[in-house]
């Protein structure tokens, strides 16, 4: 079996073979995540995964203890040094903390603990808790109140010389007054929200490289070896812990903290003392709750035995002590504040909310926005009116769960009713679009409200214009998104037509354009010259390019395929106009036929109401009936992707674009298939039931190489129907018709396949 395939595998189903094997691996994995993260500052991992890993690894050696590696990642504290610093030793080791991530975990913490100091069950037991600050870990040698040196954790035993960088940080103290002769003060070098955002800002202005979160920048400024670069960067520090001590500090952890604050370093004032699991627990929920409003990163809860005396009596593991753990929080989760609300308009005119959060961490990665998805997502119900989130509505100045979809999207989970503002208002979502007032309407069946605006909305425009220029539609060189945004914005281009007469309108654009930043005589000049390259374009790139709702890459190859050229292509979507009217209104009779039969507890008739409703109007034209039956008809296309076409098509304003477009090139015929000799060259034949030698997708290559049109539904314009087991209602039709049917064998006879 491959090593890869056993990171599926559960712990106890492991042979003996395959745990080394799976040892190995891990040790490969969990030891570049070290360097990563330690050394390099850039981790690969998240933390949720990292921890993951660490466990698998950890329950593994509990099964087979004799498979535990000499570089087993249980044993490992850190990373090795990066190049450039000095090492240091640590007079005491830097040590990691043991983790958990529940409640149970931590009330075992307490149950282990009271067994291995002999203590009852309902004996008294303080523990301290303070916020995990995700920084840096740093450790300050002071002799006789002065800073002598600095230095990281490295691998616990050995960390990285910086002690000039560390005298830039305005939390370190250079000298301590009433301190005792020999004190190491270890905490953790961390940067605020706000100064990580003005960084990164500053970062991307002058083309540096932005930090994916504030643990990162701080690592990476604290290990600068300039240190005048460190100077200039807002770093920060937490004092929490001590290494060397020539005499104690105080008796217990907590007053240990007090006397570094009186000494004049920054502790957490989150820091408290816990009588036993219940109130960690609680306060636990207290820092969670005010995370997203500390202004700096934290990923758990560090809780450890108050007393001194007992942690001395409680030593250490290899690598962890055994009197305190750190109850890291949900890796994907946190709780923040939504601020406001804006509504973003894309390109099919789809009008997209979008939450603006007070910035927290979520998976290693600083969130501000999140996805809301549509009107109903906020009203807190779904497309078909039923409750999401207990149907608990959004509302701005609400406290909000954000996780990361896929490790991905930010997305909204939950709502905190008990902290909503009083007064607040339930979100009204806009009916005029926010770009250009146009209305912004939702037609029945429908999630999303949509612009009407067209080209007349700035948004849709300047997006429809970075499609049209896109890899996979005109593709003109020199001419990207980027380029899109500037000419639009200096109103050189509204639409694609103006692209192919820049070089017409602006006799003088070349001079305008030579005077530009980026822009040249010869760069004008290639760019015109682009343009002009692209007037010739097949049919099929330039459906895929006009950006329309519903009509990818593979249904623009196919509506090219079936009508051939342009010329027929517009004609056919012209006569099916009328047509498409009224399906969109028998739709709309769909849709609240579903909503009465909701309201009065029976089953919808929907088959019944969209025939009625489409029968009842004679007055439809034989020829849109007809061009519509061919349109819905062409396999890959039905009744959403039609009613699209036909409607984007039979806007003024839109179509009088496209035309004016289209007047601007030489659009190729999609190619005919070459198919002499074929049997089946110019028929129509449709694919039914289960293909038991091919694929349907493979059938219908086969088919149109050799002239045939495949569709998608039998009617009297069909010759053939090759029905496969299954064929159903189509198959039924055929027969009424008297459409010839045969069955796969015989088609490929047929075809000499």
């Amino acid at each position: 079996m491959a090593t890869d395939a056993m990171q599926d595998i559960a712990v106890d189903m492991l042979t003996e073979a395959q745990a080394r094997d799976e040892l190995s691996r891990l040790a490969s994995v969990l030891t570049a995540a070290n360097q990563a993260y330690h050394t390099e500052d850039s981790p690969d991992l998240s933390d949720a995964d990292y921890d993951a890993l660490k466990r698998r690894n950890l329950a593994i050696e509990e099964r087979y203890p004799q498979l535990k590696r000499a570089d087993s990642p249980s044993e490992q504290v850190g990373a090795p040094l990066a190049e450039g610093f000095t090492k240091l030793a640590h007079s005491v080791r830097m040590m990691s903390l043991a983790n958990a991530f529940d409640a149970p975990e931590i009330e075992d913490f307490d149950r282990s603990i009271r067994r291995y100091l002999g203590l009852a069950d309902d004996a008294p037991l303080a523990f301290t808790a303070e916020p995990k600050i995700d920084g840096l870990s740093l450790s300050l040698r002071y002799e006789k109140g002065i800073l002598i040196q600095a230095a990281t954790r490295g691998d616990g035993a050995v960390g990285e010389n910086v002690t000039v960088n560390a005298r830039t940080i305005d939390d370190i103290p250079q000298t301590l007054s009433g301190a005792p002769d020999v004190l190491e003060v270890r905490g953790e070098v961390y940067m605020s929200h706000a100064d990580f955002s003005a960084l990164n800002a500053r970062q991307e202005a002058r083309g540096g490289k932005r930090f994916a979160n504030p643990r990162n920048a701080a690592a990476g400024s604290l290990r600068q070896l300039d240190a005048e670069i460190t100077r200039s960067r807002p770093l920060k520090f937490f004092a929490y812990a001590w290494g060397e001590l020539s005499e104690p500090l105080a008796p217990t952890q907590m007053g240990a903290i007090e006397r570094l604050s009186a000494l004049g370093f920054s502790i957490n004032p989150l820091t408290k003392r816990c009588d036993g699991p219940t109130e960690m627990l609680a306060h636990y929920s207290a820092i969670e709750e005010q995370r997203a409003t500390l202004g700096y990163d934290i990923d758990g809860v560090v809780y450890k035995i108050d007393d001194l005396a007992l942690q001395a009596r409680l030593g250490f593991r290899s690598t962890t002590p055994r009197w305190a753990i750190a109850h890291k929080f949900p890796a994907e989760l946190a709780w923040t504040r939504l601020e406001s609300i804006d509504i973003q308009v894309g390109r099919t005119g789809a009008l997209s909310p979008v939450a603006r959060l007070t910035p927290v961490t979520v998976g290693g990665v600083v969130v501000s926005n999140a996805t809301l998805h549509n009107e109903d997502y906020i009203a807190g119900r779904d497309a078909t009116g039923a409750p999401i989130r207990d149907g608990k509505d959004i509302r701005i100045g609400d406290w909000v769960q954000v996780y990361r979809a896929g490790d991905v999207i930010p997305k909204l989970a939950d709502v905190d009713l008990d902290k909503r503002p009083p007064g607040s208002e339930r979100f009204v979502f806009p009916e005029t679009c926010p770009e250009c007032g146009s209305d912004a309407i939702r037609e029945d069946g429908d999630a999303v409200r949509r612009c009407t605006g067209g080209l007349v909305c700035p948004a849709q425009a300047v997006e429809k214009l970075k499609h049209f220029v896109s890899r996979a539609a005109f593709d003109i060189e020199g001419l990207g998104a980027k380029q899109v945004e500037q000419l639009y914005r200096d109103e050189w281009i509204a639409e694609p037509a103006d692209i192919f007469s820049l070089k017409e309108r602006f006799g003088s654009g070349m001079q305008q354009l030579r005077n530009r930043e980026g822009w040249g005589e010869k760069s004008a000049n290639n760019l015109f010259d682009a343009i002009d390259e692209k007037r010739k374009i097949p049919l099929g790139r330039l459906l895929f390019s006009l950006g329309l709702r519903h009509v990818g890459e593979v249904v623009s190859n196919d509506l090219a395929r079936h009508y051939l050229s342009w010329s027929a292509l517009i004609n056919a979507l012209d006569a099916a106009r009328a047509a498409a009217v009224r399906y969109r209104e028998a739709e709309q009779a769909v849709t609240r036929e579903r909503q009465a039969a909701a309201a009065e507890g029976r089953r919808a008739k929907l088959k019944e109401t969209r025939d009625g409703c489409w029968a009842a109007d004679p007055a439809i034209p034989a020829e849109a009936r007809a061009a519509w039956d061919e349109l819905i008809g062409i396999d890959g296309i039905g009744e959403t992707v039609a009613v699209s076409l036909v409607t984007s098509f039979g806007q003024p304003t839109e179509r009088a674009s496209i035309d004016r477009l289209a007047a601007c090139l030489d659009i190729q015929d999609a190619e005919r298939p070459a198919s002499d000799g074929s049997p089946v060259a110019g028929k129509t034949v449709v694919f039914t039931g289960t293909l038991e030698r091919m694929t349907r997708a493979e059938a219908k290559a086969r088919a149109e190489a050799l002239g045939a049109k495949v569709s998608g539904s039998v009617s009297k314009k069909t010759d053939i129907v090759i029905a496969g087991p299954g064929a159903g209602s189509k198959g039924e039709k055929a027969r009424e018709l008297g459409v010839e049917i045969m069955d796969e064998d015989a088609w490929l006879a047929l075809i000499g396949a």
